[in-house]
């Protein structure tokens, strides 16, 4: 192409994809001057007060067009008319798209959203002013010389983290030989030096004065803040490589249901083998992001007013519909308590919800001014073939069509529309009153779908009025999208293959309803002694309570921590298996085993923490959680497998926080039990994922303060091993349990 002095073209087209204007590229280079002149050649032809939206893009190649110019020049205008005319008769058909796809499945699946959100739309609309006004400020986000310096910083600790397990396993190998004192002593001196560097790695972090450019996290963990500012940059480094492949994605995804031009073989197979090179690393960032997400939550500190990241699907089909993606990591504190907008699941997916409703009922105006614009169009031009059969020299043409102006739709391609926009009362018009132009005035329009039975009322309105309220759009639910990528995109991490053969749900849910069971068995008189002995081999897992746990025991006000919850909880159990063996059947599971589901952990590791507890053959699964917040907050959850329900405890008879925790409890029994069928495991009750029902145990709140919600769970989990729905203990007896706990301890015999 160096002979020619033209090397390309470059188009200017409409909204609707229809050519407007070319250019011709004759200098090297993606260069803007020819996107400018072909604007400024548009404003020419508009009225000065027009208001025009550009979205500039460069087809660095035009392949097909560039190849073959030298031979085809003088057929480009030929077919971009030919391509314009085409489109043109075809923008009754893209309207009619875009009112089923676009307002119709997408604005259904946002009002169900906001039907399930419990809050209104006006408090969702006042939520998503705070965000804006939060994120859009300059103190959100790190200065760019102190995030350069921290990533070099975190880089120099990546390295010396490495050498450290180069050096222990170095050690290791030599110490188990007959080694010299003089190798003893230079492995020993290369620790102590490694010591004394990161020594200096942890001084070098200080002088970086991240407390000074965030006054706000003075005072707060350095680890903890070392840990938020690592998956800060990760999440950073995982969106941009999640956007490209995704990119890649649509490539492949171009030809569903035939409607654009599909991938030649060639580039069809280059581009799967780039989504396949990229995979690994993605899932390797994902794994390491949900594990600095799990790290946060356990040095997370009650009080630091800082929300924890939520942790990002490890399936990158999931991923690409999993909205948190986009959201940066908030790294400063919150003055007072967190915002909803932050901290509240159900707001967030609201105002998501909230926004895309708002779109579109915009692009539902748009098409209405469009259908409008259009039916005027059409209407001139009828009345001008009218004026044009009713001339002398044209009788000929008049007698062809029959009198009859009504072939005339076929040729210029609005057959659909004039079912749709009410074409048939101008038709009717015209057939009256011959040589009689369309009025113009602004119009309504009813739209029916003909196969999907959509009804859309438009209004539009003249130009400059605003509409004072939204229009009321009626949706329903169309057929589910098909994805041509299933086998690509359904990617899970390496440890999930040989998983084809289990039938069950990717999604299971349960219904909530917020009403206790019917017979409420309630525990009247809990055991409070001083005499109890533990028994040590009823403990399979060794508990370790240091004497600062002992002391939270002993104080009436403190909160407790996970290690006293797992560790009373198995003293419990402990107790009461010695006065009923029927305590057998139920098990209690950790702490730290549901945020192992949030945050995607592998099979491997779950099975390799709960496989001791035999949970396949119990009936009963006791599962104490824990909510981060300004000052954390322990509830409780029991799952009965015979019955398929799912009771739920918090002493503030709080609901709606359930309704995410209720989700990850549906995805552990799911995971679980197909972990277990992997390991040749069977259950004990025939499970079934449908028709789970998730109940309060109660619906008002017996908890005033907010230190005693550790305490009430242990007494539901003490009550419910007793075979009991509820306990009888009131807030007066809080701190009686607390020392009948800390008895529970100090009566583990010493050996």
């Amino acid at each position: 192409m160096d002979s020619f002095d033209d090397t390309g073209i470059m188009a200017l087209i409409c909204r609707h994809d229809i050519p407007l204007f070319f250019a011709n590229i004759d200098t090297p280079g993606e260069q803007q001057k020819y996107a400018v002149a072909l604007i400024d050649h548009l404003f020419t032809l508009l009225p000065r007060s027009a208001t025009v939206v550009t979205l500039y893009d460069v087809g660095c190649v035009l392949s097909r067009s560039l190849s073959q110019r030298q031979r085809q020049l003088w057929l480009l205008d030929r077919q971009a008319a030919a391509i314009g005319l085409e489109m043109r008769a075809d923008l009754g058909d893209w309207i009619r798209r875009r009112l089923k796809r676009g307002i119709d499945e997408q604005g259904t699946a946002a009002q169900t959203t906001l039907d399930e959100c419990d809050a209104t739309v006006e408090d969702l609309r006042h939520q998503w002013a705070l965000q804006r006004q939060s994120q859009l400020s300059i103190r959100a986000h790190a200065p760019a010389r102190l995030k350069k310096e921290l990533e070099t910083v975190f880089a120099l600790q990546g390295d010396l983290d490495a050498s450290e397990k180069a050096l222990q396993a170095t050690s290791d190998v030599i110490s188990k030989g007959n080694v010299s004192r003089c190798t003893l002593d230079a492995i020993e001196s290369l620790e102590r030096s490694h010591q004394r560097l990161m020594d200096k790695v942890d001084v070098l972090y200080a002088s970086l004065n991240v407390h000074d450019k965030f006054p706000e996290l003075e005072g707060i963990n350095i680890e903890f803040v070392r840990t938020l500012l690592l998956a800060r940059d990760l999440k950073i480094n995982i969106r941009k490589r999640a956007i490209g492949s995704f990119f890649e994605w649509d490539k492949l995804d171009r030809a569903v249901g035939g409607t654009q031009q599909a991938l030649g073989t060639k580039l069809h197979q280059q581009t799967r083998k780039a989504i396949s090179k990229r995979q690994p690393a993605l899932l390797a960032a994902l794994c390491k992001f949900n594990g600095y997400c799990e790290r946060l939550e356990e040095l997370y500190e009650p009080g630091c007013g800082i929300p924890l990241p939520t942790p990002l699907p490890t399936k990158l089909n999931e991923l690409r519909n999993d909205q948190t993606l986009m959201e940066d990591i908030w790294i400063t504190p919150s003055a007072g308590e967190v915002p909803s907008w932050l901290d509240d699941q159900d707001v967030r997916d609201g105002i998501r919800a909230m926004l895309k409703r708002d779109r579109c009922i915009e692009e539902q105006r748009r098409l209405g001014l469009e259908a409008d614009n259009l039916c005027r169009w059409f209407g001139d031009e009828l009345a001008a073939i009218e004026l044009a059969l009713q001339l002398p020299e044209n009788f000929l043409s008049y007698y062809a069509s029959g009198g009859d102006i009504s072939n005339i739709f076929k040729f210029v391609g609005l057959t659909h529309l004039h079912h749709h926009y009410g074409l048939n009362p101008v038709q009717n018009m015209l057939n009256q009153t011959a040589l009689r132009w369309i009025p113009q005035t602004l119009i309504s329009c009813a739209t029916l779908l003909e196969e999907e039975e959509v009804e859309v009322e438009v209004e539009v309105e003249e130009e400059g009025k605003e509409d004072p309220e939204v229009i009321a759009t009626s949706f329903n639910h169309p057929p589910p999208e098909h994805f041509a990528l299933g086998d690509v995109m359904n990617i899970d991490t390496p440890d999930s293959e040989g998983e084809e053969d289990i039938d069950i749900p990717t999604e299971p849910c349960a219904l909530i309803t917020w009403h206790t069971p019917e017979r409420v068995v309630v525990d009247p008189v809990p055991p409070m002694n001083d005499t109890t002995v533990v028994v040590p081999g009823i403990i399979r897992t060794r508990q370790v309570f240091e004497p600062k746990d002992i002391g939270i025991l002993a104080s009436p006000t403190a909160l407790l921590n996970d290690t006293l919850i797992n560790g009373c909880a198995a003293l419990l159990y402990s107790e009461s298996l010695q006065v009923s063996p029927a305590v057998e059947q139920y098990v209690i599971l950790s702490t730290h085993d549901l945020p192992r589901i949030r945050y995607n952990a592998s099979d491997d590791r779950l099975w390799r923490n709960i496989s001791w507890t035999g949970y396949w053959a119990k009936d009963v699964w006791i599962i104490p959680i824990h909510r981060p917040s300004i000052v954390g907050h322990w509830v409780l959850c029991i799952v009965h497998l015979q019955s398929k329900e799912i009771h739920l405890f918090d002493s503030f008879a709080e609901q709606r926080p359930w309704k995410s925790d209720v989700k990850d409890i549906m995805k552990l029994i799911v995971r679980l039990f197909n972990i277990a069928r992997q390991h040749d495991r069977a259950f004990r009750v025939n499970i079934d994922f449908d028709g789970w029902i998730a109940r309060p145990l109660i619906t008002t709140a017996v908890q005033t303060n907010g230190y005693d919600c550790g305490v009430w769970v242990l007494a539901m989990i003490a009550a419910t091993l007793r075979g009991c729905h509820s306990t009888a203990l009131k807030e007066d007896n809080m701190p009686a349990f607390r020392h009948y706990l800390r008895t529970l301890v100090l009566s583990i015999p010493a050996f």
